[in-house]
């Protein structure tokens, strides 16, 4: 028997993030979505770059995400491109969100849109921002590991 080939379920990531804080807990959230969105979506038109997650009265919301319309399939509506989105949680979830927050001092992200069975989610990230040494330190050890690489292939320079 042949092997199937497993597709990628990934729509877009935001790589700024992990450039800019340090993860400490993911969690999975569905997004209530209009219908020209998700075909939007569907067609790769999503940039989460500049999108933020947030807690307002008791629900998680994202704003920033930015779905360009396509023309085919927003004719007879009015598309918004950065709508706030509602991000469909588990109350207990909520809950431990709201309390790490506004308690601890942490943020939510934003870090990547996939599809699961036919339907968006997100992958929220519980977070905390770094410092700009943090950042230096990535930026080194990432710039450290390149040259291993091509030391170790042998095209240094």
């Amino acid at each position: 028997m042949a092997k199937q080939k497993k597709k990628d379920n990934n729509i877009v990531t935001n790589k700024k993030a992990s450039y800019e804080f340090h993860f400490i807990e993911d969690y999975e959230a569905g997004l209530a979505l209009e219908g020209w969105e998700v075909k939007s979506i569907r067609a790769g038109k999503v940039n989460l770059a500049e999108s933020y997650v947030f807690v307002k009265e008791g629900e998680v919301w994202l704003t920033g995400c930015h779905i360009t319309p396509l023309n085919t399939a927003s004719t007879h509506i009015i598309p918004e491109t950065n709508r706030m989105k509602k991000l469909l949680l588990n109350r207990n979830e909520i809950n431990y969100l709201i309390g790490a927050v506004e308690r601890k001092g942490l943020t939510l992200v934003a870090r990547s849109l996939y599809w699961k069975k036919g339907k968006v989610k997100l992958k929220l990230i519980l977070a905390q921002g770094k410092k700009v040494h943090d950042k230096r330190a990535a930026t080194k050890d990432r710039e450290w590991n390149i040259q291993k690489q091509r030391i170790l292939k042998g095209n240094h320079r």
